[in-house]
């Protein structure tokens, strides 16, 4: 079940407000709760054990760190952590590491190694890096540990966020879960934020989404510059439109049901650097690999070297985090040295020149690192890159136009308008200068058409993948 699935829409979702808002407040976690298990298991079946098992073990050391000497915690720690990872490695990562591992062996000469094929739990590398924040934050003393496994199980379970994040920390929502209201105006906040990410799923990602899909399963005979230029554009709208889509429609139903969850994006596309792009691409995950893993590696506080080694130990992991494979290593590699080179000259310069040439550079830079993230090897990876600057005229290639139409113009010039902070400015002014009322009911009428567009979309049977379910 997903976000835009009309089930969800229009009959879980629906069910699942009415009763949450006739119970007594008591028993509301435990309707969260057990409409978060239904939710996951209606897609994952009996992998929802997985889940469990992660939600068992890291409330049981986490209370064990709490029980424990201070003196004595690390190897409970350790324990908890070594537990996530190898959930990570089990489901993940193994499949990968035993096809590198049979290549090996071929080349040696030797019989290879047979494992069945390991179903890939939605989520769980969100779960697992949610577990491991909260038993490090127990640990270093930031939070207490959480005394009751069903308030654990729902900050861990809870639906909005479970499958694709944004990351959420213990500390951020623990008084949440044992007390909230539930407003009208965060209803209709939440009812607001909702539709709007949806929107973006629905009227944005998915269109952009179809004609990406088409242009990057083409063979390369028939890849021409201009087409190859057009699908990454239109991966570049889908992948943001869709992730930050989702978040929103997270953080609007997180907010319905009174949680506030924090932002996981701020206008990535709008940045001038690199850097610049990571405080505001998937920030729940970057300040994860900053809080848990680049500032206890040293940081930037141990001279020059040592950073830009930190630096991409991180990307290479954030890399392999988001997937199984050499393109996501290569993916994080890149980032990884466009942040080296940034930190070690390009950005004083980029600070001094005009912002256009910062947008330029950055958006080129992100947008070409798309290319080893969406395709499936580093040979279709290095084809399309190729491809983007290669000026030779390929006969076989489909018309620049076949995959061109006036939908497909509107989507990526709102977009444009839509990657950039200037429509929420424009938005708060004219509601900042309206009376009230007005200002409620421009809202409240477009969220209507926002919802009778997206309505009709799903109600086609449209194209609708969510990308981040595969992490």
């Amino acid at each position: 079940m997903v976000f835009s699935d009309p089930l969800f829409l229009f009959l879980f979702l629906p069910l699942l407000l009415a009763v949450y808002l006739v119970v007594r407040r008591p028993y509301r976690n435990g309707v969260l709760l057990a409409a978060s298990l239904i939710f996951y298991a209606s897609g994952e079946g009996w992998y929802a054990a997985v889940m469990l098992a992660s939600v068992a073990l890291n409330f049981a050391v986490g209370r064990a760190l709490e029980r424990t000497d201070p003196a004595r915690r690390r190897p409970v720690l350790v324990l908890g952590i070594t537990g996530n990872l190898l959930a990570l490695v089990a489901f993940k990562y193994l499949g990968f590491l035993v096809v590198e591992l049979n290549r090996l062996l071929h080349a040696l000469g030797l019989g290879v190694v047979e494992v069945p094929h390991v179903h890939l739990p939605l989520g769980i590398s969100f779960f697992a890096f949610q577990g491991m924040a909260y038993l490090v934050d127990v640990y270093r003393g930031e939070i207490a540990a959480e005394k009751s496994p069903f308030r654990f199980a729902l900050f861990k379970a809870f639906f909005p966020q479970l499958i694709a994040g944004p990351i959420v920390r213990y500390g951020h929502v623990a008084r949440q879960l044992e007390n909230r209201d539930i407003t009208p105006l965060g209803l209709g906040r939440g009812t607001e934020r909702f539709v709007v990410g949806l929107s973006k799923k629905v009227l944005l990602a998915n269109p952009a989404g179809a004609v990406a899909d088409q242009i990057f399963g083409l063979p390369g005979a028939e890849l021409s510059t201009a087409t190859a230029w057009l699908g990454l554009i239109c991966y570049a709208v889908q992948i943001y439109f869709d992730f930050s889509g989702y978040s929103d429609m997270a953080i609007g139903l997180g907010r319905i049901f009174g949680f506030e969850l924090r932002e996981n994006f701020e206008h990535p596309y709008a940045a001038s650097s690199v850097t610049s792009f990571w405080r505001r691409w998937h920030i729940s995950l970057s300040t994860w690999f900053r809080d848990y893993l680049y500032i206890p590696l040293g940081g930037n506080q141990r001279g020059s070297a040592r950073t830009y080694a930190n630096l991409f130990i991180v990307f290479a992991l954030c890399g392999l985090w988001h997937g199984a494979s050499w393109n996501f290593l290569v993916w994080g590699l890149w980032h990884g040295t466009l942040l080296t080179v940034e930190r070690a000259f390009l950005g004083r310069r980029l600070a001094l020149a005009p912002a256009l040439v910062g947008h330029v550079y950055t958006l080129l830079a992100v947008i070409i690192g798309w290319i080893p993230f969406r395709t499936e090897t580093l040979g279709e990876a290095t084809h399309y890159l190729g491809a983007l600057f290669s000026a030779q005229p390929i006969a076989a290639a489909q018309p620049f136009g076949f995959y061109v139409n006036s939908e497909l113009l509107l989507v990526l010039a709102v977009a444009a308008v839509a990657s950039s902070p200037w429509p929420n400015r424009l938005l708060e002014r004219g509601l900042g200068r309206a009376p009230a009322w007005a200002g409620a009911a421009g809202v409240l009428t477009g969220a209507c058409v926002l919802l009778l567009l997206c309505g009709m979309k799903v109600a086609a049977g449209a194209y609708s993948p969510f990308i981040y379910f595969r992490f």
